[in-house]
């Protein structure tokens, strides 16, 4: 697996159509399809289509419905250059080579379509801990996912590594994840509701990490 995170991913050695056109903008090279989030164009040149991507079977479908994850999609269709972007977050590019990734669905910007993807819960997340379902991709492709505020790229192969379920962008699909949940640290880790959910990473491979657990969602007055 390759990612622009490291800096060094020469796109020329790979076949495909994604490139960063600055940091917070992906351009793709069309000749063909991809799959992007639903209201990330800002601009394309050339002639494309665009149209609404299903879930792509009724077992996809339900658990989009039951769990509120997975990024809704489109497809587009056409020749020439595609613009796409998500509130000016860093834009990261991963090319995935018979290999698989796990994102948050939040996080997912655009994929090839060559590439198959569901959504998975977490092992050892219950119930109660509600929302720990992500979508995996897999195969041979590229994937463009985005990160509120710089991210840093953990490698989990140095020591047992943890992060915020709602900061972990994307990791590798080979690594053991768990829950880490706690009452007494709500107050003190992250800004959730009192409760913490640190997602637990162990094996070889990498965790994305953004800087921010989101934009801020103002409160209104009751």
């Amino acid at each position: 697996m390759r990612s622009s995170f490291f800096g060094n991913l020469d796109q020329g050695q790979f076949p495909g159509h994604f490139a960063l056109q600055n940091p917070k903008m992906l351009r793709v090279q069309l000749n063909g399809e991809v799959l992007a989030r639903q209201g990330s164009m800002v601009a394309f040149q050339g002639q494309m289509d665009f149209d609404y991507e299903g879930s792509g079977g009724v077992g996809r479908f339900l658990k989009k419905m039951v769990t509120g994850e997975g990024a809704p999609l489109m497809r587009v269709r056409g020749q020439g250059a595609l613009f796409v972007a998500d509130n000016a977050d860093d834009v990261h590019l991963f090319y995935l080579e018979n290999e698989a990734i796990t994102v948050n669905g939040t996080n997912l910007l655009a994929f090839d379509p060559q590439l198959t993807w569901d959504i998975q819960r977490l092992q050892g997340a219950g119930i109660a801990t509600g929302g720990l379902f992500n979508t995996t991709i897999q195969g041979t492709g590229w994937v463009a996912v985005t990160a509120h505020g710089a991210p840093v790229l953990l490698d989990t192969s140095h020591a047992p590594t943890f992060a915020d379920s709602q900061s972990a962008v994307c990791w590798s699909a080979g690594l053991r994840v768990g829950v880490n949940r706690t009452l007494k640290a709500g107050a003190l880790i992250g800004r959730g509701s009192g409760e913490a959910a640190q997602l637990a990473f162990q094996g070889q491979g990498f965790v994305l990490v953004q800087a921010s657990e989101g934009p801020i969602v103002p409160q209104t007055g009751g």
